[in-house]
């Protein structure tokens, strides 16, 4: 899944929310339930959120919404091998990424 994020320190709730085309409501059960996701709040409350968090809501997306898991299975994979599912998402997403750009080189032929 490719996101749309400016780069910066922190996002507000709702534009990651944007990004994943999820409610607000989503991440905020999603920070509740798993433990890799901590966002920062400020003194009014309102959660920011940093690259890190970005990163391990798009492993969770990834196993929940595109892979199937559900709650409990997804929780229980990032415990059996956090390192290696992450590492093999990022593969999967580089590849994903190399693909869409030969897939462009070959449309311009």
């Amino acid at each position: 899944m490719e996101i749309d994020l400016p780069e910066k320190r922190y996002y507000k709730i709702g534009e990651v929310a944007k990004a994943f085309n999820v409610n607000t409501s989503l991440v905020r059960f999603w920070e509740k339930e798993f433990e890799i996701i901590k966002p920062k709040k400020n003194a009014k409350g309102n959660r920011l959120f940093t690259t890190t968090d970005i990163s391990n809501f798009k492993l969770i997306y990834n196993l929940v919404k595109e892979r199937g898991f559900t709650l409990e299975g997804a929780k229980q994979k990032l415990k059996k091998n956090p390192l290696g599912t992450i590492n093999n998402y990022e593969i999967i997403s580089r590849l994903e990424f190399v693909k869409g750009e030969l897939n462009k080189i070959k449309n311009q032929l």
